[in-house]
């Protein structure tokens, strides 16, 4: 038996993620926080500000932050990229990046740090893996009302934790597993 590069996307993925952790760090400190944290203020002279629109979801502020997230990257991530692609799953997690980077930006005066709008949308897309054309599976009702419910529900509390970022994931999720399962003919 040998070691297989399964899921490219996955696995670079939770390497850089785990790599810019180890520079923060070791090395280079404030680097997450320069490069890596959506802005609470958008500058739209700033090339970065555009750019971390995208690149919040490759930073984390600690270890415990980024096991979490990639826990569920890890697991779900090579059964949906085997599913849908590589190339999909990457515009997926693209796409999942910008709208909740975008989104907190507009309605929020917080920075935005970490994948757990990804893990979300992953969550809830994989519970749309074995639907078929015209029918919604109620596994992804249960598992929508589940996660996102409880986030919801969460979302009054002040804990320093994006639910809104959780939610944007979820639906984003939604409406991917609805997308991709309308063309599965």
């Amino acid at each position: 038996m040998r070691i297989t590069y399964n899921s490219p996307v996955v696995l670079t993925y939770t390497m850089l993620s785990v790599a810019l952790l180890l520079l923060e760090m070791l090395v280079l400190p404030g680097l997450i926080g320069t490069f890596f944290i959506c802005p609470s203020h958008f500058d739209f002279f700033n090339f970065f500000s555009y750019l971390r629109l995208f690149t919040h979801v490759l930073g984390h502020a600690n270890w415990e932050h980024l096991t979490g997230n990639f826990a569920f990257i890890l697991l779900l991530g090579p059964i949906l990229e085997e599913k849908y692609g590589s190339w999909e799953l990457f515009e997926l997690l693209a796409i999942t990046a910008f709208v909740t980077g975008l989104l907190n930006v507009i309605f929020f005066d917080t920075g935005l740090l970490g994948a757990s709008g990804v893990v979300f949308m992953l969550i809830i897309l994989s519970s749309w893996s074995r639907s078929d054309n015209g029918h919604i599976p109620l596994t992804f009702i249960l598992v929508f009302l589940l996660f996102v419910g409880k986030e919801i529900l969460n979302s009054i509390r002040d804990d320093n934790i994006s639910q809104f970022a959780h939610i944007i994931g979820g639906l984003t999720g939604s409406g991917f597993g609805y997308l991709l399962s309308s063309n599965n003919k």
